[in-house]
């Protein structure tokens, strides 16, 4: 499986990325099941927003390796989070890291426990953090974007907050349930037109973003995807073992 069964509840549909087995990587049938799940809700007048979630210790690691998407329809999913008339609040218990991020930063609102950690390593695979800077650096300080695009290195939620990736940084999963509460309760109370129309204003730049850089993105990911490389930084992620390239 990797879409739970989706539930709703006074008005808020929660869609579960549910493949605990490859840390809910990002393979082609997950996109294309959430680009599907997000479409229904979009056309569904009795969701008033949607809460991303994830089962196991991992919200999304990234691409999968195995079976990973087309650029393109990451692009698309990625897209049709920001440009949907409703808002989607991320809930994060666990890690983040590369591709996944993106996938954070489309959302409008996010959430995250003490448990979660995020890093963008694609630099150390041979890769760039390329299609997912359309919704990542209109949101990060630019100085961190700088810092975590180059290193990779691991940060916490309460680092994620501090950049702007998260909106909430939960100090114990108690507090992380408790402040889902306000924020959905005034999801409920909003309006449908005044919830789509305040999108609309707050989600212009990223949407922008795309709109400007897609094409270009996706032509500089291929590029990585096939180069020598980034087959290298692959090659030895999935051998466990350090590229050549390491000092």
């Amino acid at each position: 499986m990797t879409l739970a069964p989706t539930t709703h509840d006074r008005g808020i549909t929660t869609l579960t990325l549910d493949s605990p087995a490859n840390r809910n990587a990002l393979s082609a049938r997950l996109v294309g099941e959430l680009t599907e799940a997000l479409a229904g809700c979009a056309a569904d007048d009795t969701v008033r927003a949607v809460v991303l979630t994830h089962t196991g210790n991992t919200f999304c690691a990234g691409a999968d390796l195995g079976a990973p998407p087309e650029p393109a329809a990451f692009v698309a999913l990625m897209r049709a989070i920001v440009a949907l008339p409703k808002p989607v609040v991320a809930h994060v218990t666990g890690h983040v890291r590369a591709g996944g991020l993106g996938l954070l930063a489309a959302c409008d609102i996010s959430v995250a426990g003490p448990q979660s950690s995020f890093a963008l390593t694609e630099s150390r695979l041979g890769l760039a953090p390329a299609v997912i800077s359309m919704p990542l650096l209109p949101r990060l300080d630019p100085r961190a974007a700088a810092r975590y695009y180059l290193t990779g290195e691991r940060f916490d939620a309460a680092e994620a907050a501090r950049i702007g990736l998260v909106s909430v940084a939960a100090g114990s999963a108690d507090d992380l349930d408790k402040a889902l509460v306000p924020i959905l309760d005034g999801l409920r109370r909003a309006s449908p037109q005044g919830l789509a129309a305040s999108k609309e204003l707050v989600a212009a730049t990223v949407l922008d973003s795309f709109n400007q850089h897609a094409e270009d993105l996706i032509a500089r990911s291929a590029a990585l995807f096939a180069s020598d490389d980034a087959r290298e930084g692959m090659t030895a992620f999935l051998e466990r073992r350090d590229p050549s390239w390491a000092l």
